[in-house]
């Protein structure tokens, strides 16, 4: 046992000759990957389980993670070399079954999309009946346009029970300026009829500190849904852009924070899209101050966050207390716009 445990320490060093000659006791010509055949870590050749340990601990825990990575991330995962890395990422794609579909199973897949009701007809009626799920849904406005007031309403409409018209989900609400108030929930859930008890018990707050903490915890959202076994159906980031904002300053710092960025969206993104949830996150704005006519409010993160996001809403403030939501950017609704208030018991129609 000492010497396979041994065998298994050595095999991320070994350059792409010595894995031909061993690997876990075989060679590399005896575990052959079938090319269109679903496999496993366990079954590309030159990976033992010290090797496959180190991939999982590091989030590579799938064949797709590993045909998707480049050989610098496998390098800095496993100590392996270049030529080994390369070869791992070979083995991985011809195993890939790689999933294309039909339109028509895409739109089989269309009917298990859930959505989530602000508490507003006219708002749902904007966005095609809700907040759906299987994407990214981005509101942007300046402070005071109910962003987080959203936030909160979706958090409650999402953990009530069914009979109440909620999902009887969980939520990851992922603070990053300090906005989440239990108080408010309590208020809304109360307004909507629900336990506020049960409702802030199904809310999972994490407050991340900058931005390197919000992406781990954005990627942690995995093991709840996982190994926690929870049925997490709303991911909130408010705010999307507080820390990337604040932590790369100048136009020296910008390509860093903008893939930095879209790294922390493509993650957003794959969990709405492979466990069918809805991730919605807030963004602040700033003012183009060459724009003489017309607003001059443009949201955070340029191109990277409007292509990441799959529907996007501009909020501002209407007359007399009112909100109005404008739907800038829909994958099949026409643009358009409502107006809502945020009254005690949460969003209500004017």
């Amino acid at each position: 046992m000492k010497a396979k445990a041994r065998q298994d320490e050595l095999i991320p060093r070994m350059g792409m000759d010595e894995m031909d000659e061993l690997v876990d006791g075989e060679t590399v010509s005896e575990k052959k990957v079938e090319a269109g055949k679903a496999v496993t870590l366990e079954d590309l050749p030159g990976v033992g389980p010290a090797t496959i340990e180190k991939l999982r601990t590091v989030g590579f825990g799938d064949i797709m993670a590993v045909a998707v990575a480049t050989p610098g991330e496998l390098i800095d995962a496993t100590g392996m070399n270049e030529a080994a890395a390369k070869k791992l990422i070979a083995a991985a794609r011809s195993g890939l079954v790689m999933g294309f579909e039909s339109g028509e199973d895409l739109l089989k897949k269309r009917q298990n999309i859930q959505r989530i009701s602000t508490g507003s007809k006219q708002f749902d009626t904007l966005l095609g009946g809700g907040f759906e799920s299987g994407g990214i849904t981005e509101c942007f406005g300046e402070f005071g346009s109910s962003k987080t007031q959203i936030a909160h309403q979706l958090a409650v409409n999402v953990t009530k029970p069914k009979e109440l018209g909620g999902h009887d989900g969980c939520v990851v609400y992922i603070d990053t300026e300090t906005t989440f108030r239990p108080e408010r929930i309590i208020e809304m859930a109360k307004g909507a009829g629900a336990d506020p008890q049960l409702i802030l018990s199904r809310i999972k707050v994490a407050r991340a500190f900058n931005s390197d903490h919000q992406m781990l915890l954005a990627e942690k959202v995995e093991d709840l849904l996982k190994k926690e076994n929870l049925p997490v159906k709303l991911v909130i980031v408010d705010s999307l852009t507080a820390h990337f904002r604040a932590e790369f300053i100048g136009r020296g710092s910008l390509a860093e924070r903008q893939q930095k960025l879209n790294k922390h969206m493509h993650v957003l993104s794959k969990l709405a899209d492979i466990h069918n949830l809805c991730v919605y996150v807030t963004n602040q704005v700033m003012v183009k101050p060459d724009m003489f006519f017309g607003d001059p409010t443009t949201a955070i993160g340029g191109h990277i966050v409007a292509h990441n996001s799959q529907t996007r809403v501009y909020l501002r403030k209407g007359k007399k207390g009112s909100r109005v939501a404008k739907l800038i950017d829909s994958p099949y609704l026409a643009d358009g716009e409502c107006m809502f208030f945020v009254t005690q018991d949460g969003l209500k129609d004017l």
